[in-house]
């Protein structure tokens, strides 16, 4: 998992993390990234295949942003909690007042 310039995340899997990671510093091979970088490595896991690894990748993919912060920091308490039942509603009225005000 990446750290955009932007303050998003970027998630992704390869066969070569080193090389990778330098494609995305330099803007190459990935469009979300070459316009957010420089990027920054926060998180990384070794699976036993690409198919585990892109299975990982598109659960992280579903996660919230605090869920994605909380793995960062190795903080497996409160990914457990973020991962109960959220309350959608309330969920859903912050989004519409957070979108209000960027229009």
């Amino acid at each position: 998992m990446l750290a955009c310039a932007d303050g998003s995340f970027y998630v992704g899997h390869t066969d070569d993390l080193e090389n990778r990671v330098n494609e995305h510093q330099a803007g190459v091979n990935c469009a979300y990234t070459s316009e957010r970088h420089p990027v920054r490595l926060v998180w990384s896991q070794e699976f036993g295949s690409r198919e585990q690894a892109q299975e990982a990748e598109a659960r992280l993919k579903g996660w919230s942003r605090a869920k994605k912060q909380a793995l960062i920091r190795n903080d497996f308490e409160s990914i457990s909690a973020l991962a109960k039942k959220r309350d959608w509603a309330s969920y859903r009225e912050r989004r519409a007042d957070h979108d209000h005000r960027k229009s």
